[in-house]
């Protein structure tokens, strides 16, 4: 085989190898409180709308010094379809500045589904998702498309996943509580990009 016929043999072989490796990865933030770090990858490739507008929030630093503040959970759980999530965000910041609400993105069109450890948007309508966010403990199929934890049917924008730091997300969801007001509340110091 002459050099340049084996040049391209080669060639051919590496080129599944060399795109693979060249594909973008989505981006992995890590949430930074006293009781430790939570890293979650953000799926800008399945819900580019919700994913990235959390990461636009994470770059303006917008959930620095906000906190995990809210647990849900079967005993606190007042609606009568229950639910298991730990909430953050902007709560406990002094300047919270002015947020646009983005489009809702569902379950249905992204196919993210809220399993154990995704990463949603808190809403109260369509459409007026800002900046505050949850993290499933356990699957939680009321909050997909179809869902019967909101009366429209359309359940939550899901947009990421804890990679590590589950264990963590799981003690702070079980701590102490009023209701459903974690006392006291876990800082997020701040959320950088990995």
């Amino acid at each position: 085989m002459n050099r340049s016929l084996r040049t391209c043999f080669i060639a051919l072989i590496l080129m599944p190898a060399f795109f693979t490796s060249c594909q973008k990865k989505n981006p992995v933030i890590e949430i930074q409180t006293p009781r430790g770090n939570i890293s979650i990858e953000l799926f800008v490739d399945k819900a580019p709308v919700t994913a990235g507008n959390f990461l636009k929030l994470v770059r303006e630093h917008v959930l620095d010094g906000g906190s995990f503040y809210r647990t849900v959970r079967g005993v606190n759980d007042t609606n009568p379809i229950k639910i298991d999530v730990l909430q953050g965000g902007t709560q406990g910041k002094d300047n919270i500045p002015d947020i646009k609400p983005i489009a809702h993105e569902t379950t249905k069109t992204t196919g993210i589904r809220h399993l154990d450890g995704v990463v949603s948007m808190a809403r109260s309508t369509p459409g007026t998702a800002k900046s505050e966010f949850f993290i499933c403990i356990n699957d939680q199929p009321e909050l997909d498309f179809g869902g019967r934890r909101n009366p429209d049917g359309q359940g939550f924008a899901a947009f990421g996943k804890v990679t590590e730091g589950i264990e963590l997300v799981r003690q702070i969801w079980r701590g102490p509580a009023a209701g459903q007001k974690i006392d006291p509340p876990v800082r997020i110091h701040k959320i950088v990009v990995k």
